[in-house]
Formats: structure tokens, sequence, C-alpha cells
């Protein structure tokens, strides 16, 4: 076990994050500080983690680095990034890098070296397959080899001890100074063993929790998440298999994949795998699955299997991206600021998601287990000493009545729906699951479970002047029950009628209906978490809404 298992990840391509120029201009501009500002939507997602793509300097996308030990002007300096990283961790985030120690750049100063020298420069043997008898495609008067035929990209010789060494003291530099928490290995795959035997034994001697995560799209995962190489992997078998069993209704695809991964005797029980949909390389998960409403049961998936989720940077509300043949990979590596996000239905679905994930161990430790497998619908089980999870989707656009046995109990009760439960009689329960939706149900004796979701799981994005903060029940109590009749003053000024509580039809959270006192006497629908918020003002917590009478 370790951070990683109590872990939600977002990843964030910097150069397209902060729409930095294409090619890199020489200029210096921190454009990656903006990163902070996202803090609190982060904090909303219940998200404790961020990998960062390539942050190092470079000529154009970031994966061919021109130097090791410095960050890429176009997003700042060395010194703007500890900050970033020093903030991040101070609101209790980890920080994963990139490291794209496969190759170079063509702009990589020990291969300028060889273009300047030829056969003379003491770096010759730094690169795969140097050879003076030739020209290169690009115009050199010799040839080496390009990763996978890309010849921007220079293939290094990870066998040489001074590049070993060379790229160890980076790390050490990056641990140093930024404290990172782990790194992800770019095209963990293709490179030398050994060299991953002695990054695993170098980072973990310095920070024994440090995490190592590798790039890998097809083959056996063990060969590289085992105890003497790396900690984890993609896993690209499920990312394939969840978008393409819902565009298919046809769960049987992923609930195979996942049964051979994590099932009792499963190949990968062993692995705790990174988990996603979508990332820097793949088109975006809202153009990739044909019926958006199919989107709320693709991020439960990914939350609920075993292993760490990962939400690519946009997709959380649902931004589009696909690849062409004029921009490339640019569509799915846009620029965002904090007044793009979008508080819509599926973003305040996977803060639900990553609020009930940290809350169940079952969902993180737990093993796995196939109980219910039909086209459009799908239970499978979580079990984690004592606790156990039932999660059940439904495809179709109908509620759907399904049966099945438990492990004992009396009640099943479902956390994604204010604790609804459901009676087991003789180790047997029936349930409905409503249309595209999922059920998260905890098996009790009786007793409902306590729910600890915090209250700004549902609430909009924070406007300047209204800084949401965690509900703590010993500082923050809040003031009055929910639904108490009267009126109310807004922490602006403004005073409000309350109505009624109200159910959101799609997502059965409760919501305030109440109206305006004074004006044109508009009546106004809030989520009730929201609504009943503290938030901060002139340096004081006090209620977004108190009542007055």
């Amino acid at each position: 076990m370790s951070w990683v298992n109590e872990s939600v990840f977002y990843h964030i391509y910097p150069l397209g994050f902060c729409g930095a120029p294409r090619v890199n201009d020489g200029v210096q501009v921190n454009r990656l500080d903006k990163v902070v500002d996202f803090i609190p939507h982060l904090k909303e997602m219940n998200v404790n983690a961020i990998y960062f793509g390539p942050v190092f300097s470079s000529n154009t996308h970031g994966y061919d680095t021109s130097d090791y030990f410095q960050i890429d002007n176009r997003l700042g300096d060395n010194e703007s990034f500890a900050k970033i990283c020093d903030t991040l961790h101070e609101n209790g985030i980890k920080v994963v890098l990139d490291g794209v120690f496969n190759h170079v750049g063509r702009g990589f100063w020990a291969f300028k070296d060889i273009q300047e020298k030829g056969a003379s420069s003491q770096y010759c043997s730094w690169f795969n397959r140097i050879d003076f008898g030739g020209h290169s495609p690009c115009g050199d008067n010799f040839w080496y080899e390009g990763w996978e035929g890309n010849y921007d990209l220079v293939k290094l010789n990870l066998k040489n001890p001074e590049v070993k060494q060379h790229i160890l003291n980076a790390v050490a530099m990056w641990m140093e100074k930024f404290k990172i928490d782990g790194l992800r290995l770019d095209v963990a795959y293709c490179m030398d063993i050994d060299f991953l035997r002695e990054l695993r034994n170098f980072t973990k001697s310095r920070k024994p929790d440090f995490w190592l995560m590798g790039e890998i799209i097809h083959g056996d995962y063990n060969r590289l998440a085992n105890p003497e190489t790396l900690d984890s992997v993609t896993n690209y078998e499920c990312y394939k298999g969840i978008y393409s069993s819902h565009n298919d209704r046809n769960y049987f695809e992923i609930a195979h994949s996942l049964n051979r991964q994590f099932g009792n005797g499963g190949i990968y029980r062993n692995v705790y795998s990174y988990n996603f949909v979508d990332n820097h390389d793949v088109n975006r998960v809202a153009s990739t699955v044909r019926d958006e409403k199919m989107l709320k049961n693709v991020y439960s998936t990914v939350y609920f299997m075993p292993g760490v989720p990962s939400v690519y940077y946009g997709s959380e509300w649902g931004i589009k991206g696909e690849k062409n043949n004029v921009d490339y990979d640019a569509p799915l590596r846009p620029c965002v600021d904090v007044s793009d996000i979008q508080d819509n239905e599926l973003y305040r679905h996977i803060c639900k998601l990553g609020a009930v994930r940290k809350q169940f161990k079952a969902l993180k430790y737990g093993s796995f287990e196939n109980v219910i497998i039909r086209n459009e619908q799908l239970v499978f089980k979580r079990k984690f000493e004592e606790q156990t999870v039932y999660i059940a989707l439904n495809l179709t656009d109908s509620d759907f009545n399904i049966g099945f046995n438990t492990d004992g109990g009396s009640k099943l009760y479902d956390v994604f729906d204010g604790n609804k439960a459901f009676d087991v009689n003789n180790n047997y329960v029936n349930i409905d699951i409503p249309a595209y939706s999922t059920r998260v149900l905890v098996l009790t004796n009786g007793e409902a479970p306590t729910l600890d979701i915090p209250t700004e799981q549902n609430a909009a994005v924070p406007s300047n002047d209204e800084k949401p903060v965690e509900n703590k029940a010993d500082e923050q109590p809040r003031l009055v029950p929910w639904g108490t009749p009267g009126k109310y003053r807004h922490f602006k000024g403004g005073e409000y009628e309350f109505i009624c509580l109200a159910k959101n039809s799609e997502t059965m959270e409760d919501l305030v209906i109440y109206k305006e006192l004074f004006g044109e006497g508009k009546v106004w629908a809030r989520p009730a978490t929201m609504f009943y918020q503290m938030v901060e003002k002139d340096g004081k917590m006090v209620p977004r809404f108190e009542h007055i009478d």
C-alpha cells in the first residue's frame, strides 16, 4: 500500500494547457503558474495528485528534450516551478513528472556537440548507432537511430554509464528542488530494463515511497511492473475496453478484461495499474464515446475498478478533441483557463466519484469479482477486509431491475443515492438501476453507512470573491438543518425566502428552491450542498446564506 492507493490523478499536458507556442521562441513566460488557480477545482474533484507531461526544456512538443536540468522557458523557470510544486504540496497534492529518458531532441546539447565536432566528439557513445559512413534523413553528415523512425527524437544509449549518471543526476535535482513524488516513464515498453532497475534503486534509496509508473501499450504488464523495476503501468487494455464496451453496449468486453487482470487468479492482481479513458496521445473520451449519456458510467468504471483513476484535464466537463491530418495531436491538448471550467452534470458526477472512492477502502484496496454480466448491465464486487461494495451499471435508457446473490448481510445501501436501502433476503437482493446510471452499494447488517462526502462536491466554480472551503464539523458547523423554512440573507447582502427542497431528476441531489424578496422576485434553484456551504469573507468563515427569520 502507498499514497497512490489513496489518490485520484489529474493529468496535465503543460505546453497545451498553457497555450504555449508550438515552437520554442526562446522567451521565458511563467505560463504554468496558472495551475495554482486550479487548486480549488482539483479539491472539489477530490484530486490529490497531478501528473505533469513534459516540463523540461525542448524545441517543440516537450518530448524532444534539450536540457533535463531546466524548465521549458515557455512554461517558466526552475524557481517558478519549485514554487508551484511547493504550493501543490501545501495543499496535499502530490507531483509526478514525465521522465522522457528513452530519447532526446536534436537540440540536446550532447547531440549538438556531435553535429559540431563529428567523430571527435566525446559524446558519440551517448546515442544509439552513430555511424559516420552515411547521412541522416535530417541532413547530418552521420546517421543515428531515431525513436521508432522519428528522427527529431534521438535514441539515447541507456547502457552508457555516463548517460545513466547524467539522467540520475537530473532526477536527483528534481527530487531535491521540486520535491517530486514520482515519475511516469515515457515509452517504458522499449527502454533498457537494466536502466529501469537502476532508476528504481536510485529513487527508492532516497525516497522509499517514490512512485515509478511506465507507459506500456501492449504486452505483459508484469514484465515492467514488479518489485525490481516499476510500481505501475498504464492500463491500455482497459482504456480500450471501457470505451468500446460502452459504444457497443457490450459490458462483456470490459468484464472479461477486468476479470483477466484482477479477478481470482487474475494475471495483474499485484499490479496497481494507472487507469484512464483519455490522455495527450488519444482522442478525448467525449469524442470517442458515441452517446454522451454513457460518459458517467465510463468514469464510474475507471474510478471503481482496481487501480488508481486519472482524469485528463478538461475531460471532467466533457471537452472534445480528435486527431487530424493538419494539427495532429493539437486538438487533444488545448489551452484551458479557470474561466473555461463548466459546472455541468458530468463534472458533478466525477466530483462525487472521487468523494465516494475516498471514503470506502474496498474501492481502493479491494479484490475484484464479476457478479452479473449482461450486454447493458454489469455488477461487480470489491471487497477489503470486512467491507464489501457492489458496483451496478446500467447502459439502457430505462430503469432496469436485476437480482444477485450477496455475501450475507441484511441491507445494501446506495451511497451514490442518499443511502437508498435495498433489503437482502437469504443472501439475495433485487435492485433497480436507473437509466444510464451507477449504483454504489455498501453491504451491511442493517446499519446505514455514515457518509462523509464533502459539501463542496457539487458546488459551482468559485468566483474571485466567493471561495468555498472544506466544511469541517468542528470548525464550520451548519447553522440550521437542510430545509429549514424562513428568510435567508446571502453573504453579499440580498435577502431570500426559502420555498422548498426539491430533487434533481437526473442526479437525485437536493436542490433549494428560493425566491428573492426584493427586485423582480425571481425564483432560483441551487444545489443544497452549495446553499448551506460556508465561504470566506474578509478573512472569516460565514454561511453563504444565513438564516435570519
